[in-house]
């Protein structure tokens, strides 16, 4: 299943990866399985931003909310790996609940989607997506 995302939203994310310097940045996807149609950026509140991140509770809690109120769903989150890849980690795995998220991942000025599932191809925890980004 491919995931498409516009240049808009891909670009911006890779613009605030490049602002973050050395500190991972972060935010949640909203759309559907095959379809990112927004990014909301959120504070990193991880206690060692520059080799994690964790998106803030608040934003969270505000972004399920307002989706039961029938506002954006939720698809997933992005985050950057800024002096690395665009390949998950072993740390995200240990983070990620095998749920069907979507992570989207900025790391050597490319992006790269995965889902989280139990089993996964990757670290046991993603299967890669194909990420087409639409210009439109």
């Amino acid at each position: 299943m491919t995931l498409r995302i516009s240049r808009s939203v891909a670009d911006a994310i890779l613009a605030e990866a490049r602002a973050g310097g050395s500190r991972e940045v972060c935010g949640l996807l909203f759309g559907s399985a095959t379809r990112i149609d927004t990014a909301l950026r959120c504070a990193n509140v991880a206690e060692t931003p520059h080799r994690a991140f964790e998106i803030d509770s608040a934003a969270l809690l505000a972004a399920h909310r307002a989706a039961r109120g029938g506002g954006p769903r939720i698809a997933g989150c992005y985050h950057s790996h800024p002096s690395g890849t665009a390949t998950p980690s072993l740390r995200d795995a240990a983070a990620a609940a095998p749920d069907g998220w979507l992570w989207v991942i900025a790391g050597g000025g490319a992006l790269a989607a995965f889902r989280a599932v139990a089993a996964g191809a990757i670290h046991g925890r993603f299967d890669p997506v194909p990420l087409v980004i639409d210009e439109g």
